[in-house]
Order: structure tokens, then sequence, then C-alpha cells
């Protein structure tokens, strides 16, 4: 079993295309599979092209601790009637989950939304047995705006989502 560590030190920054190797292995780490939407076995390869070509709107934050990537939050910026709305997905290391990653990945994405893309709102998906994700997005002013019934397919049964949204508070 692998021991927690600390994560003192967190480094926020844009992902880059040499993250892929830490992104492959955050992606696998203890309950991360089954606390996102991501399927497992996406080879290194795959997750490295995912990576070069992402869209011009997708902006990828990650932390780092130790020169390791432990967090990764992707914010989807849309477009036209909607060029307001961000949604954001995110994971964090389950070996880091709990020890302020989450935290500091959450508040540099509302940073960039509201202070540099004039998002007003921040919309995002989590399962309703979530409770850790959940605590975090309340903290941050997020709000459940509704079930998602059978959302998604997760070791043999459909479960519930929570739709998510945080409305900027000068908006």
């Amino acid at each position: 079993m692998t021991k927690p560590h600390a994560a003192t030190d967190i480094l926020i920054r844009a992902i880059e295309t040499d993250d892929y190797q830490d992104i492959t292995v955050l992606r696998i780490s203890g309950n991360v599979p089954a606390n996102t939407l991501n399927l497992p076995y996406l080879s290194p390869d795959t997750i490295r092209d995912r990576l070069e070509n992402q869209p011009a709107t997708m902006y990828g934050l990650v932390a780092v601790v130790d020169e390791r990537v432990v967090g990764y939050l992707g914010m989807l910026v849309d477009s036209g009637r909607q060029a307001h709305v961000a949604r954001l997905g995110m994971m964090v290391h389950a070996d880091y989950q709990g020890r302020g990653v989450g935290t500091a990945l959450l508040e540099a994405a509302i940073n960039l939304a509201e202070n540099w893309l004039n998002i007003t709102r921040i919309a995002l998906e989590v399962y309703t047995d979530n409770e850790p994700a959940i605590a975090l997005y309340k903290k941050f002013g997020f709000e459940i705006e509704g079930t998602l019934r059978d959302y998604a397919y997760r070791d043999g049964d459909y479960v519930d989502s929570y739709l998510m949204a945080r409305i900027r508070k000068d908006a």
C-alpha cells in the first residue's frame, strides 16, 4: 500500500504535452476511475495525442508536487450564446486527495475563468456518491441544480450525477 503524501508545496501551471505519462498514472490511481467519466486502459500514446490536439477553448491546469503531476483540471469554454459558460472536470491522484490539491486547482480555474476569460457560469457533473468532491465544490460556491438520473455506467450499474454550477457574484 502506498503511503499518502503531504502536498504542502503545490505548483499550479498549464498542462504540457510532456505531462502525458504522469496523467496516465493519475487516471488509474485508486478511486479516480470510479469517480470520473474517464474509461480505464487508455494508452499513454492516446493521452499524449489528446493533449497535443486539444480544442483552442480548452484550458488544462495541472497540480505539481515534487516535480510530479498529481492533479488535473480541464476547463472547456463554450461559444456563441453560451460564451460566458465553462464546463470543468477534475481529478486528483488517490495518494494526494484531501491534501489541498483539488482546492488549489479549483482556485486557479475560478481565477482564470472569472478574472481573465469573463466567464460568469462554471458548470460540472459529479457523481451523487462522491461526497468529498461535492463538499469541495460547495466550498467554492457551486450549487446543485439538478440530478442527472442513470447518467453513467460504472462498475456494472447506472449511477446518478449532480449538475452543479457556480455563478459569478457580480454577474
